[in-house]
């Protein structure tokens, strides 16, 4: 990687969407469904009724066209259906995604006195649930259904069609968009990524927005549930009839609830708030500076209020970083001043307090937490983890936990969560594990991690305590997997600390390299596709898709950014280079080299 040669796409996963949508038409050219034709989100298409007195194989092949359409009520499909099945007929929001279209073929040589059947066929790569969450399918399993045709009218019709949507990957892209909506974990605000259409869903009527809320009263996700919970009463629902919701001058949204939430009390009232206010705000190019939720009493009257400042504290999320860590050429943790509108090149500095004093800890990597106040570091020969204070005075770093490998850099690079627990794994071939520090300087305790099958070689837990990302060798190649933390204090039926429910978290690449969390609960992952470069791409957290790219990774070793939300104050991505070193990537910049020695760059975290 040189320096001064890389232009920034400084577009993260939710401005991309919102580009998208701000430009999204009413109307457009319509036109028959061609499926698997590519993302084309600007185009509205419908599908084609069928022709008087067609054959099996056009009903077939018309009715997989026209699940792809955008018409209301999904109507052109049902017109290929029998009279009954279309009736009944409820897709709802289950989807089943493929990687490519769906194969057809008839089933022949039966005796089959109703009429023939047609054996519809593909490689699954997804299932979207009835909450709106996606579930990436391992192993590339095969999806497999029989659609039974019927003469009805002396017209042929299906009789059997899908419980759900079948979409290729491409249809699935054009027609949903991510979305996250928010719960409580332990006081702080967990993103919850489901996806709604990126129009009208035809069953319910709602737009975006509306469906995104709709979803967020329903309830979290299967895979979060167990250690999530939301502030809004069981059984609330938005004010029959509501089918979008929208902003008044002053940025302020206007919420009509039914009556399950009449008489919360007002701290309860105002952590709802708080998660429609970001969970809405992450759907809108303007800024939402207020949420007030109406009561069901007929006057519409108020229930409670936020304001984004309110919602800020309520929400309890890590403080925008003053500084970014990193080990220099001398083996000390030294930091840099975040001023990125300042020309001048950043100096890294020695970290106050006694990490540095004579004679000076050589250290391999570190974490600093996120109130910048402590730092754990693992020793020059990668067996020691120690913890110590950033403050101006104080005791020489603690030990807390020795590796018990044999060779160099048994551990790996420690991380920190919102509530003060450290994190590190044992690569050790013969003694691997996770451990978890309590409070950074407890008794550590080994962490079971549930289907768990290689060794940990890099982990980082989000901000939010409820997610752990792991970095697993498998077979020589690097996975990147999502992980649960269920705490015996929380709503998992656990005894204790444990990681559950791995889920690959980035599936396309064929190795991953490196990985830091980012705002609104995306990565940025540093690997290699099949036959590919190695790239810098954010991506969603659940394996579906890549919001965004970064130029010039090739040379990338390790990569950071802040988990900050607060993106009035942007920060640039930070990396190691093996030919420059430390550099950065400020937003809507060009990367650069700020240390040319140094290594483990980090951010609070």
């Amino acid at each position: 990687m040189r320096p001064r040669t890389l232009r920034a796409y400084a577009l993260g996963a939710a401005g991309l969407l919102l580009a998208g949508c701000a430009s999204m038409p009413t109307s457009g050219e319509i036109r028959p469904v061609q499926a698997s034709q590519g993302v084309d989100s600007q185009v509205r298409v419908f599908g084609v009724p069928p022709a008087d007195k067609a054959g099996a194989a056009e009903i077939v092949k018309g009715f997989l066209e026209a699940m792809t359409s955008d018409d209301p009520q999904l109507e052109t499909a049902r017109k290929y259906l029998t009279e009954e099945a279309a009736k009944t007929w409820k897709p709802g929001s289950a989807v089943t995604v493929l990687s490519a279209g769906l194969d057809r073929s008839p089933i022949r040589g039966e005796k089959d006195p109703d009429g023939p059947r047609w054996k519809v066929s593909g490689t699954k790569l997804a299932t979207v649930d009835e909450r709106s969450a996606y579930q990436p399918e391992t192993g590339g399993g095969r999806y497999e259904e029989f659609l039974q045709l019927v003469q009805e009218n002396k017209q042929w019709r299906i009789a059997t069609p899908p419980e759900s949507l079948v979409l290729s990957e491409s249809d699935f892209q054009r027609i949903y968009m991510p979305a996250n909506k928010y719960y409580f974990a332990g006081g702080t605000l967990v993103a919850d990524q489901v996806y709604v259409r990126q129009r009208t869903d035809p069953d319910s009527r709602m737009d975006p927005t509306t469906q995104t809320v709709q979803s967020l009263l329903a309830g979290p996700s299967r895979w979060l549930g167990p250690v999530v919970e939301t502030s809004f009463p069981t059984g609330t629902e938005l004010r029959t009839g509501t089918k979008s919701l929208s902003y008044d001058g002053q940025n302020t949204l206007r919420v009509p609830l039914n009556d399950k939430a009449d008489n919360v009390a007002q701290p309860q009232c105002q952590k709802m708030a708080t998660q429609l206010l970001y969970t809405v705000q992450d759907l809108t190019a303007s800024r939402l500076s207020r949420v007030e939720l109406l009561r069901d009493d007929g006057k519409s009257s108020s229930l409670c209020s936020v304001t984004d400042v309110n919602a800020a504290a309520i929400a309890n999320r890590p403080r925008s970083p003053e500084y970014q860590y990193f080990v220099d050429d001398a083996k000390r943790l030294v930091r840099m001043k975040l001023d990125i509108a300042s020309e001048d090149q950043p100096k890294p500095e020695p970290v106050p307090g006694p990490l540095n004093a004579p004679p000076g800890f050589k250290a391999y990597s570190a974490a600093v937490s996120y109130d910048e106040r402590r730092a754990a570091v693992v020793s020059e020969d990668g067996h020691g983890l120690y913890v110590v204070s950033l403050s101006g005075s104080g005791v020489m770093p603690q030990l807390v936990l020795t590796g018990k490998g044999a060779k160099p850099n048994t551990l790996t690079a420690p991380s920190w969560d919102a509530a003060g627990d450290l994190w590190i794994a044992d690569q050790d071939p013969q003694h691997p594990a996770l451990w978890r520090v309590p409070g950074g300087t407890g008794t550590p305790e080994k962490v079971q991690v549930a289907g768990l099958d290689g060794r940990i070689t890099s982990l980082k837990a989000a901000a939010d305590g409820a997610r752990i990302a792991l970095l697993v060798e498998q077979g020589g190649r690097r996975k990147l997997y999502v992980g649960r933390i269920e705490r015996p204090d929380g709503k998992g039926d656990v005894s204790a600390v444990s990681v559950r429910e791995l889920r690959p978290a980035a599936p396309q690449m064929a190795d991953v390299t490196a990985m830091s969390w980012a705002p609104r609960g995306r990565l940025l992952v540093v690997g290699r596709e099949s036959g590919g470069l190695v790239q810098a791409r954010y991506m969603l957290t659940d394996g579906s898709m890549i919001a965004a790219s970064l130029p010039g990774a090739t040379g990338l070793t390790a990569v950071a950014v802040p988990a900050s939300e607060d993106e009035s104050k942007p920060k640039p991505v930070v990396g190691y280079s093996d030919e420059d070193g430390i550099v950065w990537l400020p937003p809507g910049a060009q990367w650069r080299t700020v240390a040319a020695g140094g290594r483990a760059p980090v951010y609070p975290g």
